[in-house]
Protein backbone atom coordinates (compact mmCIF):
# COMPACT_ATOMS: atom_id res chain seq x y z
CA UNK A 1 0.00 0.00 0.00
CA UNK A 2 1.43 3.20 -1.14
CA UNK A 3 1.72 6.15 0.96
CA UNK A 4 -0.18 8.28 -0.81
CA UNK A 5 -2.60 5.86 0.20
CA UNK A 6 -2.09 5.62 3.60
CA UNK A 7 -2.13 9.62 4.09
CA UNK A 8 -5.45 9.90 2.18
CA UNK A 9 -7.16 7.56 4.56
CA UNK A 10 -5.80 9.28 7.19
CA UNK A 11 -7.01 12.93 5.99
CA UNK A 12 -10.66 11.27 5.41
CA UNK A 13 -10.34 9.80 8.65
CA UNK A 14 -9.47 13.06 10.27
CA UNK A 15 -12.43 14.97 8.40
CA UNK A 16 -14.53 12.24 10.20
CA UNK A 17 -14.06 13.20 13.29
CA UNK A 18 -14.01 16.84 12.32
CA UNK A 19 -17.52 16.66 10.82
CA UNK A 20 -18.73 14.44 14.12
CA UNK A 21 -17.16 17.00 16.27
CA UNK A 22 -18.99 19.77 14.42
CA UNK A 23 -22.09 18.06 14.59
CA UNK A 24 -21.82 17.38 18.47
CA UNK A 25 -21.28 21.35 18.79
CA UNK A 26 -24.07 22.36 17.32
CA UNK A 27 -26.55 19.87 19.20
CA UNK A 28 -24.76 21.25 22.25
CA UNK A 29 -25.28 24.86 21.32
CA UNK A 30 -28.69 23.92 20.42
CA UNK A 31 -29.43 22.86 24.00
CA UNK A 32 -27.80 25.37 25.53
CA UNK A 33 -29.43 27.94 23.84
CA UNK A 34 -33.03 26.04 24.89
CA UNK A 35 -31.92 26.30 28.32
CA UNK A 36 -30.83 29.97 28.56
CA UNK A 37 -33.70 31.19 26.53
CA UNK A 38 -36.67 31.07 29.17
CA UNK A 39 -34.27 32.11 31.75
CA UNK A 40 -33.39 35.24 29.34
CA UNK A 41 -37.40 35.63 28.55
CA UNK A 42 -37.95 35.83 31.92
CA UNK A 43 -35.54 38.74 32.24
CA UNK A 44 -37.20 40.14 29.70
CA UNK A 45 -40.47 40.51 30.71
CA UNK A 46 -39.33 41.34 34.27
CA UNK A 47 -38.33 44.71 33.08
CA UNK A 48 -41.53 45.21 30.38
CA UNK A 49 -44.46 47.53 31.40
CA UNK A 50 -48.24 45.64 30.88
CA UNK A 51 -48.46 47.23 27.79
CA UNK A 52 -45.39 45.39 25.90
CA UNK A 53 -45.53 41.96 27.95
CA UNK A 54 -47.35 39.92 24.92
CA UNK A 55 -45.84 42.15 22.43
CA UNK A 56 -42.85 40.01 19.84
CA UNK A 57 -39.86 42.12 20.81
CA UNK A 58 -37.03 40.56 22.62
CA UNK A 59 -35.39 43.11 24.78
CA UNK A 60 -37.65 45.89 26.31
CA UNK A 61 -38.06 49.24 24.70
CA UNK A 62 -38.20 51.10 27.71
CA UNK A 63 -36.51 49.35 30.58
CA UNK A 64 -38.03 49.88 34.09
CA UNK A 65 -37.41 48.52 37.61
CA UNK A 66 -41.08 49.51 38.36
CA UNK A 67 -42.20 45.64 38.66
CA UNK A 68 -39.75 45.13 41.35
CA UNK A 69 -40.37 47.70 43.30
CA UNK A 70 -44.56 46.36 43.06
CA UNK A 71 -43.50 43.04 44.18
CA UNK A 72 -41.07 44.01 47.14
CA UNK A 73 -43.27 47.14 48.16
CA UNK A 74 -46.74 45.88 47.74
CA UNK A 75 -46.18 41.98 48.34
CA UNK A 76 -44.51 40.71 51.58
CA UNK A 77 -41.96 39.41 49.52
CA UNK A 78 -39.05 39.99 51.55
CA UNK A 79 -40.86 37.94 54.60
CA UNK A 80 -40.91 35.07 51.98
CA UNK A 81 -37.25 35.68 51.25
CA UNK A 82 -36.57 35.40 55.15
CA UNK A 83 -38.19 32.24 55.63
CA UNK A 84 -36.58 30.73 52.74
CA UNK A 85 -33.12 31.81 53.94
CA UNK A 86 -33.91 30.71 57.30
CA UNK A 87 -35.46 27.10 56.26
CA UNK A 88 -32.87 26.24 53.96
CA UNK A 89 -29.84 27.34 56.05
CA UNK A 90 -31.16 25.63 59.33
CA UNK A 91 -31.69 22.31 57.19
CA UNK A 92 -28.66 22.47 55.26
CA UNK A 93 -26.44 23.28 58.82
CA UNK A 94 -28.57 20.28 60.76
CA UNK A 95 -28.21 18.02 57.86
CA UNK A 96 -25.16 18.10 57.18
CA UNK A 97 -24.07 17.67 60.92
CA UNK A 98 -26.20 14.28 61.08
CA UNK A 99 -25.22 12.87 57.42
CA UNK A 100 -21.89 13.14 58.22
CA UNK A 101 -22.45 11.17 61.80
CA UNK A 102 -23.92 8.37 59.71
CA UNK A 103 -22.08 8.65 56.68
CA UNK A 104 -18.78 7.48 59.14
CA UNK A 105 -20.93 5.09 60.86
CA UNK A 106 -22.21 2.87 57.89
CA UNK A 107 -18.48 3.06 56.68
CA UNK A 108 -16.19 3.07 59.16
CA UNK A 109 -18.18 1.40 62.90
CA UNK A 110 -19.12 -2.57 62.43
CA UNK A 111 -22.10 -3.71 64.26
CA UNK A 112 -24.77 -5.86 62.81
CA UNK A 113 -27.41 -4.87 60.42
CA UNK A 114 -24.86 -2.20 58.99
CA UNK A 115 -25.60 -3.18 55.63
CA UNK A 116 -29.06 -3.38 55.99
CA UNK A 117 -29.67 -0.32 57.31
CA UNK A 118 -27.95 0.87 54.22
CA UNK A 119 -29.73 -1.07 51.75
CA UNK A 120 -32.84 0.80 53.07
CA UNK A 121 -31.62 3.89 53.73
CA UNK A 122 -30.65 3.46 49.74
CA UNK A 123 -33.97 2.27 48.87
CA UNK A 124 -35.73 5.25 49.77
CA UNK A 125 -34.17 6.80 46.81
CA UNK A 126 -37.38 5.16 45.33
CA UNK A 127 -39.91 6.96 47.27
CA UNK A 128 -40.62 10.35 45.87
CA UNK A 129 -42.34 12.66 48.56
CA UNK A 130 -45.78 12.87 47.08
CA UNK A 131 -46.11 9.18 47.81
CA UNK A 132 -45.49 9.53 51.52
CA UNK A 133 -46.98 13.24 51.99
CA UNK A 134 -50.32 11.71 53.63
CA UNK A 135 -48.68 10.23 56.11
CA UNK A 136 -46.12 12.68 56.86
CA UNK A 137 -48.62 14.93 57.11
CA UNK A 138 -50.66 12.97 59.48
CA UNK A 139 -47.64 12.55 61.90
CA UNK A 140 -46.53 16.26 61.52
CA UNK A 141 -50.20 16.90 62.55
CA UNK A 142 -49.81 14.51 65.31
CA UNK A 143 -46.58 16.08 66.68
CA UNK A 144 -48.48 19.45 66.72
CA UNK A 145 -45.77 20.81 64.35
CA UNK A 146 -48.67 22.19 61.74
CA UNK A 147 -47.69 25.89 60.92
CA UNK A 148 -44.60 25.87 62.58
CA UNK A 149 -40.88 26.59 61.10
CA UNK A 150 -40.38 23.10 62.73
CA UNK A 151 -43.33 21.32 60.62
CA UNK A 152 -41.29 22.61 57.82
CA UNK A 153 -37.40 22.40 59.01
CA UNK A 154 -37.87 18.68 60.26
CA UNK A 155 -38.78 16.33 57.44
CA UNK A 156 -36.35 18.11 54.94
CA UNK A 157 -33.61 17.12 57.03
CA UNK A 158 -33.19 13.29 55.94
CA UNK A 159 -31.90 12.43 52.54
CA UNK A 160 -30.43 9.36 51.35
CA UNK A 161 -28.45 11.31 48.65
CA UNK A 162 -26.07 13.17 51.19
CA UNK A 163 -25.98 9.99 53.82
CA UNK A 164 -24.79 7.95 50.75
CA UNK A 165 -22.15 10.21 49.02
CA UNK A 166 -20.65 10.94 52.00
CA UNK A 167 -20.63 7.09 52.59
CA UNK A 168 -18.68 6.66 49.94
CA UNK A 169 -16.42 9.53 50.77
CA UNK A 170 -15.33 7.95 53.81
CA UNK A 171 -14.76 4.68 52.16
CA UNK A 172 -12.08 6.43 50.20
CA UNK A 173 -10.07 7.75 52.91
CA UNK A 174 -7.43 6.11 53.76
CA UNK A 175 -7.30 4.46 57.42
CA UNK A 176 -4.34 4.66 58.13
CA UNK A 177 -5.50 8.51 59.68
CA UNK A 178 -7.91 6.62 62.10
CA UNK A 179 -5.09 4.09 63.05
CA UNK A 180 -2.97 7.20 63.93
CA UNK A 181 -5.50 8.19 66.46
CA UNK A 182 -6.79 5.52 67.86
CA UNK A 183 -2.79 4.90 69.23
CA UNK A 184 -3.13 8.06 70.62
CA UNK A 185 -5.88 7.49 72.48
CA UNK A 186 -8.48 8.98 70.28
CA UNK A 187 -12.51 7.62 70.48
CA UNK A 188 -14.25 6.96 67.44
CA UNK A 189 -15.97 10.55 68.36
CA UNK A 190 -12.76 11.99 68.71
CA UNK A 191 -11.72 10.53 65.50
CA UNK A 192 -14.33 12.07 63.45
CA UNK A 193 -14.38 15.12 65.09
CA UNK A 194 -10.58 16.14 64.93
CA UNK A 195 -9.89 13.62 61.63
CA UNK A 196 -12.74 12.82 59.42
CA UNK A 197 -14.88 16.11 59.80
CA UNK A 198 -11.26 18.39 58.61
CA UNK A 199 -11.09 16.16 55.51
CA UNK A 200 -14.75 16.03 54.35
CA UNK A 201 -14.44 20.12 53.71
CA UNK A 202 -14.52 19.26 49.89
CA UNK A 203 -17.89 17.19 49.87
CA UNK A 204 -19.57 18.99 52.79
CA UNK A 205 -19.00 22.55 50.68
CA UNK A 206 -20.66 20.38 47.12
CA UNK A 207 -23.24 19.08 50.13
CA UNK A 208 -24.13 22.03 51.46
CA UNK A 209 -24.83 23.98 47.98
CA UNK A 210 -26.98 21.23 46.72
CA UNK A 211 -29.12 21.05 49.94
CA UNK A 212 -29.63 24.82 50.03
CA UNK A 213 -30.72 25.02 46.39
CA UNK A 214 -33.19 22.15 47.10
CA UNK A 215 -34.62 24.03 50.07
CA UNK A 216 -35.04 27.36 48.21
CA UNK A 217 -36.42 25.74 45.65
CA UNK A 218 -38.97 23.37 48.00
CA UNK A 219 -42.94 24.24 47.15
CA UNK A 220 -44.81 21.06 47.79
CA UNK A 221 -43.78 20.35 51.08
CA UNK A 222 -44.21 24.03 52.40
CA UNK A 223 -47.57 24.27 50.99
CA UNK A 224 -48.78 21.54 52.48
CA UNK A 225 -47.59 21.62 56.08
CA UNK A 226 -47.85 25.80 56.69
CA UNK A 227 -51.12 27.61 55.75
CA UNK A 228 -50.27 30.53 57.77
CA UNK A 229 -48.85 33.48 55.17
CA UNK A 230 -46.53 34.35 57.86
CA UNK A 231 -44.11 31.08 57.14
CA UNK A 232 -44.61 30.96 53.32
CA UNK A 233 -41.46 30.13 51.33
CA UNK A 234 -40.98 32.13 48.08
CA UNK A 235 -42.11 29.26 46.13
CA UNK A 236 -45.47 29.37 47.68
CA UNK A 237 -45.57 33.41 47.74
CA UNK A 238 -44.98 33.13 44.06
CA UNK A 239 -48.05 30.32 43.43
CA UNK A 240 -50.33 32.61 44.98
CA UNK A 241 -49.23 35.65 43.83
CA UNK A 242 -49.62 34.14 40.45
CA UNK A 243 -53.20 32.61 41.34
CA UNK A 244 -53.97 36.83 42.32
CA UNK A 245 -52.27 38.32 39.29
CA UNK A 246 -53.36 35.90 36.67
CA UNK A 247 -52.36 38.37 33.99
CA UNK A 248 -50.03 40.77 35.01
CA UNK A 249 -46.86 38.53 33.33
CA UNK A 250 -44.90 41.29 34.12
CA UNK A 251 -45.51 41.36 38.11
CA UNK A 252 -44.88 37.43 38.21
CA UNK A 253 -41.66 37.18 35.82
CA UNK A 254 -40.45 40.12 38.37
CA UNK A 255 -41.21 37.79 41.17
CA UNK A 256 -39.25 34.87 39.94
CA UNK A 257 -36.30 36.82 38.29
CA UNK A 258 -36.12 38.42 42.71
CA UNK A 259 -35.88 34.38 43.75
CA UNK A 260 -34.09 32.43 40.80
CA UNK A 261 -30.95 35.28 40.51
CA UNK A 262 -29.47 34.82 43.79
CA UNK A 263 -29.64 31.06 43.20
CA UNK A 264 -28.52 31.14 39.47
CA UNK A 265 -25.17 33.35 40.73
CA UNK A 266 -24.67 30.89 43.30
CA UNK A 267 -24.59 28.01 40.61
CA UNK A 268 -22.60 30.17 38.49
CA UNK A 269 -20.08 30.39 41.54
CA UNK A 270 -19.75 26.86 43.37
CA UNK A 271 -20.56 24.85 39.77
CA UNK A 272 -17.30 23.20 39.74
CA UNK A 273 -18.13 22.46 43.35
CA UNK A 274 -21.00 21.08 42.15
CA UNK A 275 -20.06 19.06 39.52
CA UNK A 276 -17.13 17.27 41.68
CA UNK A 277 -19.62 15.86 44.53
CA UNK A 278 -20.47 13.02 42.83
CA UNK A 279 -16.67 11.99 42.03
CA UNK A 280 -16.09 10.38 45.06
CA UNK A 281 -18.98 8.24 45.00
CA UNK A 282 -18.53 7.55 41.49
CA UNK A 283 -15.06 6.68 41.66
CA UNK A 284 -14.76 4.57 45.09
CA UNK A 285 -17.95 2.56 45.07
CA UNK A 286 -15.62 -0.28 43.52
CA UNK A 287 -13.96 -0.30 46.69
CA UNK A 288 -17.17 -0.78 48.74
CA UNK A 289 -16.84 -5.05 48.48
CA UNK A 290 -12.75 -4.92 49.30
CA UNK A 291 -13.47 -2.66 52.43
CA UNK A 292 -16.40 -4.82 53.36
CA UNK A 293 -14.18 -8.00 52.75
CA UNK A 294 -11.93 -6.88 55.08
Amino acid sequence: MSESTLGGGALMGRKQVDTVRLVWMLVALVLALMTVFPLFWMISIAFKPAAEVFRPNILPVAPSWDNFLYVLTEVPFLKYLGNTFFVSAVVTVVALFFHTMAGYALARLRFPGRETIFILIFSTFLVSLPVIIVPLFILVRAMGMLNTYAGIIVPAIFHAFGIFLLRQYYLSLPRELEEAARIDGAGYWRIYWSVVLPLSRPILASLAILFFLANWNSFLWPLTVASNQDLWVVQVGIANFRGQYATSWHYIMAASTIVALPMLILFVIFQRQIMDSTRPAASKAERQPTDQAS
